[in-house]
C-alpha cells in the first residue's frame, strides 16, 4: 500500500521526517493514503528523553534546506551521470578526505547536518574488514521525487562559511531525463536540473572503454545535449572518472566534441581512487587522482543560479506597468 504522510511539505518515506521523528511511523501526520491520519506511538507507555532535533542526521529533503540556507547562501551541486558512473564513489571519497584531514588549503570543515547519511554512503570505502573496502552500493532509483542531498559546510580563510549541498541520485533518472525531459519516472533528475547552482555530469571511463562502450558513449552524449539544453549559464564540469582506465581517442574525441557544443565554456577534470603513481609517498597515494582539484572547483566557483523567468525590456512609462511586467 502506498502510504504518505499527510503534512504536504514531508516527504516520507523518500527522507527524513520534517519534524524529526527517527520512526517515521510513530509521527502522528503519518497515514496512509486511504485512511484518516493517527498517532502510531500515543500509548506505548515510553517517554523520550532529550530534546527533539529537526533533523536526523540522514540525507537532506527538499525541505530540509532551509537548515542551512537561513545562515548562508547555500550551493546546490548537481552530480549527472548514467548508471554505475561513480556517482556516490565520488561523494564518498570527498567525504572520507576531509574527514582524514586531505581538502584544499584555503578550506577547512566546519560541520555538516547529515553525518549519518555520508557514513551510509561512505562506509564500504572503509577498510574495516578482512576483505577490505568495497564501492558503494548501487542508489536505487525507487519512486523518489527529489534526490537524498548531503551537506558539508566548509569555513573559508577569510573566515567566511560555504554551505554545499550534494545530490546522491540514481544514474537511472538522468539515463529517462536525457531522452524525455519531462519523463514521469525521472521527476527528481528534472527537479535538480531546476535548482542546482553547479552541475558536473561524470564520464565513466570504465564503461567507456568497455565491451559496451557504444551504448555508455551514446547515452553520455544523450546527457551532455540535455544538460547544454537545461544550463542557462550555471558553471559546469566534464568529468572523467575512474580516469585509470583508457578510452579510446575516438570516444574522447566525440565527447569533447559534443560537450563544446553544447556545454559551451566549462572545467574539464580526470578523477581516480588510484592515485596512478606507485611510486608516489603514502600520503600521496591516498588521495587518489584528481579529487581535491574537483572539490576546490566545486567550492570556489561562484555558480549562477537558475534563472526561472528571463527579465525583458518595459514596454511602458508608468512605474507601476513597469514593475507588473518586469517579467516575461
Amino acid at each position: 500500500m502506498n502510504r504518505r504522510c499527510s503534512q504536504p511539505s514531508c516527504n516520507t518515506p523518500e527522507v527524513s521526517c520534517t519534524l524529526g521523528e527517527l520512526d517515521f511511523e510513530r509521527c502522528e501526520h503519518w497515514r496512509s493514503s486511504s485512511a484518516v491520519s493517527e498517532s502510531a506511538g500515543a500509548d506505548d507507555g515510553q517517554e523520550e528523553e532529550g530534546t527533539r532535533l529537526p533533523w536526523t542526521g540522514n540525507a537532506f529533503g527538499a525541505t530540509d534546506v532551509m537548515f542551512v540556507a537561513g545562515r548562508s547562501s547555500a550551493r546546490l551541486v548537481a552530480v549527472l551521470g548514467a548508471e554505475s558512473a561513480g556517482k556516490t564513489s565520488l561523494l564518498a571519497a570527498w567525504y572520507l578526505l576531509i574527514h582524514r584531514g586531505h581538502r584544499p588549503g584555503h578550506l577547512a570543515f566546519a560541520g555538516s547536518y547529515t553525518l549519518e547519511g555520508w557514513e551510509n554512503i561512505a562506509a564500504s570505502l572503509r577498510w574495516s574488514t578482512p576483505k577490505g573496502p568495497a564501492f558503494p552500493a548501487h542508489t536505487s532509483s525507487g519512486t523518489g521525487r527529489h534526490p537524498g542531498l548531503m551537506h558539508l559546510a566548509m569555513k573559508k580563510s577569510d573566515g567566511t562559511r560555504l554551505d554545499l549541498l550534494f545530490a546522491d541520485a540514481p544514474g537511472e533518472w538522468f539515463t529517462r531525463w536525457a531522452v524525455n525531459r519531462n519523463a514521469p519516472d525521472a521527476k527528481g533528475a528534472q527537479w535538480l536540473s531546476e535548482t542546482a547552482d553547479v552541475l558536473v555530469v561524470v564520464a565513466d571511463s570504465d564503461a567507456l572503454s568497455g565491451p559496451e562502450r557504444g551504448g555508455a558513449r551514446s547515452r553520455l552524449l544523450e546527457l551532455i545535449h540535455r544538460v547544454g539544453a537545461e544550463r542557462q549559464g550555471r558553471s559546469t564540469a566534464l568529468v572523467w572518472s575512474k580516469s585509470d582506465k583508457e578510452v579510446s581517442s575516438s570516444i574522447v574525441s566525440a565527447v569533447r566534441a559534443a560537450a563544446d557544443d553544447s556545454l559551451g565554456q566549462h572545467e574539464e577534470f580526470h578523477v581516480s581512487l588510484h592515485s596512478g603513481n606507485a611510486n608516489a609517498p603514502d600520503q600521496q597515494r591516498n588521495v587518489g587522482q584528481g579529487l581535491l582539484e574537483l572539490f576546490a572547483w566545486v567550492a570556489s566557483v561562484q555558480g549562477q543560479p537558475y534563472r526561472f523567468a528571463q527579465p525583458r525590456e518595459p514596454d511602458s512609462a508608468d512605474p507601476i506597468m513597469m514593475y507588473g511586467r518586469s517579467y516575461a
